[in-house]
């Protein structure tokens, strides 16, 4: 009988073990979302402000 509840309690202190990996792994992935979709705006307001130029400087040209 003993036995079997230090295996049991070993496997309950396991499964806590891996959900607060899970926890600590979710928590890291939602910062790293974070910091990727603000990198994201950055860069997409970057080819805007580029797109924007290049087709102000494609006005200049003379026609053809």
């Amino acid at each position: 009988m003993d036995a079997e509840l230090n295996k049991l309690e070993h496997q309950v202190e396991q499964i806590v073990g891996l959900l607060e990996s899970c926890r600590a792994e979710g928590r890291e992935l939602r910062t790293r979302v974070a910091r990727l979709e603000a990198e994201n705006r950055t860069l997409a307001e970057k080819v805007r402000l580029a797109t924007e130029k290049l087709e102000r400087l494609l006005e200049q040209l003379p026609e053809s």
